[in-house]
């Protein structure tokens, strides 16, 4: 069992040693992936536990004026896709004034020489640390041959010629430029969680929606999309989302809202990823409930063809709201 961990400070971790890699791992791309494989692969020959680190909330989170920056995927799916590369601790550290105001000197005796007995230390290209970001590979190395561990920094992964990062990928998904996202992580990009409860009002509509919440933290995306449901059936279901605030029924919070196509069950609680396959149109306020639901019927068809489902022919709403996918509410401000 993979060991979670939340602080920089406290009792000996790993007393035979580790191999650490630190990043912000935020999308756990192709870039990421590599510094994770490189310290899963250098632990196995040593013999010890492959050891991530991370933050939470992310550095530039804490350090933004007003509307926090957007971000990739949230903590629990970081962790669970960190334990699913190999490693054997996740210490997602709480990012407050306290650990900001930590001096890299600090942070590596502290938490890489005390609390982990590191070994090995690998972070990515140009990755700085400690208070000030006065912390470097040049650091990590000087300390290092002082207190017992090696520190490497893996050369970059490239894409078309430019460095993989965190920054391209929330650009490409920006721009509605999921091929280049997927190319960039390394996999289609997905949005998961537990399906809770909403309004209902989505059902009453004839379009009920399985609703996963973004956690207060702001999304790289926006709008109505084509998607796949995984984790339904033993194929990825097709359907139409909405991400967003819902301005027509003034949301607030991001919300991801799945209406599944001919689907009909109980998902209350079960665990979905909702594959994001093309951008349809932005978010919008609409004057009315009828103006809405007009619109997200030529969203449903859309979605259909993109993903080459059967296109209903139009339909009035209420015909359509015996639909039993008991995750509703409303489609966000489709």
């Amino acid at each position: 069992m993979t060991l979670l961990f939340r602080d920089a400070i406290g009792r000996v971790l790993y007393p035979q040693g580790s191999v650490v890699c630190i990043g912000a791992f935020d999308g756990l791309h192709l870039g990421h992936r590599a510094l994770i494989g490189r310290a899963v692969e250098r632990a196995r020959a040593l013999g010890v536990p492959a050891v991530a680190v991370s933050f939470e909330p992310l550095p530039r989170e804490l350090f933004a004026q007003g509307r926090k920056p957007p971000r990739l995927m949230l903590a629990q799916d970081k962790v669970r896709g960190l334990r699913a590369l190999g490693v054997d601790g996740v210490g997602l550290l709480r990012f407050n004034a306290r650990l900001a105001a930590m001096t890299a000197q600090a942070f590596v005796q502290e938490l890489l020489v005390t609390r982990l007995a590191a070994r090995e230390v690998w972070v990515g290209p140009g990755f700085r640390f400690g208070k000030g970001r006065a912390g470097d590979i040049g650091l990590l190395q000087a300390m290092g041959a002082q207190a017992g561990f090696a520190a490497g920094e893996i050369a970059p992964v490239l894409q078309d010629g430019e460095r993989v990062s965190s920054t391209r990928t929330r650009a490409a998904l920006v721009a509605g430029d999921f091929a280049s996202a997927e190319r960039l992580l390394g996999r289609p990009y997905a949005i998961g969680g537990r399906v809770v409860r909403g309004k209902q009002l989505g059902r009453t509509l004839g379009y009920p929606t399985a609703n996963l919440r973004y956690a207060g933290k702001t999304p790289a995306l926006r709008g109505i999309y084509a998607t796949r449901v995984h984790g339904v059936g033993a194929d990825p279901w097709p359907s139409v989302s909405s991400f967003g605030t819902r301005p027509t029924v003034d949301g607030v919070d991001p919300l991801l809202e799945a209406h599944l196509f001919d689907f009909a069950g109980d998902l209350y609680g079960r665990r979905i990823e909702v594959e994001f396959v093309a951008h349809l149109r932005d978010e919008e306020k609409f004057p009315d409930l009828a103006s809405l639901v007009a619109q997200m019927h030529q969203d449903e068809v859309q979605a259909r063809a993109i993903l080459g489902t059967f296109v209903p022919k139009p339909q009035p709403a209420h015909s359509r709201a015996d639909l039993s996918l008991q995750a509703p509410t409303k489609q966000a401000s489709a």
